[in-house]
């Protein structure tokens, strides 16, 4: 159990680290920005290279909603639950923590948002709470529906990440103008604790609207593929 809570560590960091980090590095450059689409990418990429660094040990979950829909849906010991959860959250800190020490290492740097997720004034294009929480749900949804596939013991063999990483991809495409995309409550803690504030004051819906888009997923595909290995 260690081994895979170490895993879940270093694999949620690397998401918190490599997303957020991609936001709030190097999306807003003039020209030279990423931009939205390049943030969207770099949330996959985590997922995809720590899918093939870490898949073996741990199962690459790097998010509580992740391991919630699998449980539901029969792939994962609930026993293990907890354990997972409490190494993503403090992965995710981890994470934040690095990227702060990197972006304060700038003189004139502002905090802001810090890559924290939001609605209303604090939507990248100012959605409302509902349109967020429908965001979060569907989205999150859609996200366990492909892993709980792509990990299928009838599907295609070594391309479980790829799918997962581009499934990824494709959400934040989607939805980082109405929230700045969650679907993972670790990734939302751990940027929320350093932007404080609104960011702490919102924080409830991209807890609570991954977990019931993950419990959806989970039941839903019980019911598509009864076989749940």
């Amino acid at each position: 159990m260690m081994k895979k809570a170490v895993a879940e560590f270093i694999g949620t960091l690397w998401l918190v680290l490599g997303g957020c980090g991609s936001a709030v590095l190097a999306a807003g450059y003039p020209e030279l920005g990423i931009g939205f689409t390049g943030v969207a990418f770099a949330f996959g990429l985590t997922v995809l290279t720590m899918a093939y660094a870490i898949g073996h040990i741990s199962g690459c979950h790097l998010n509580p909603a992740v391991s919630i829909g699998l449980w539901i849906g029969g792939r994962f010991d609930g026993k293990e639950l907890l354990p997972y959860i409490g190494a993503q959250i403090l992965g995710g800190i981890a994470g934040a923590s690095i990227l702060y020490v990197i972006a304060t290492g700038k003189a004139g740097f502002e905090l802001g948002g810090f890559a924290a997720n939001g609605y209303g004034a604090h939507s990248p294009d100012g959605y409302s709470m509902l349109a967020a929480l429908v965001t979060e749900i569907v989205m999150t949804f859609m996200f366990l529906i492909i892993i709980l596939g792509a990990t299928h013991s009838r599907a295609p063999k070594g391309f479980a990440g790829l799918a997962i990483g581009l499934g990824l991809t494709l959400i934040h495409l989607i939805s980082i103008p109405v929230t700045n995309t969650s679907v993972n409550p670790a990734r939302s803690i751990s940027q929320a604790l350093f932007a404080g504030g609104w960011a702490v004051d919102q924080l409830w819906l991209f807890i609570v609207a991954p977990i019931v888009g993950a419990l959806l997923a989970g039941f839903v595909y019980k019911l598509l593929s009864p076989d749940t290995e």
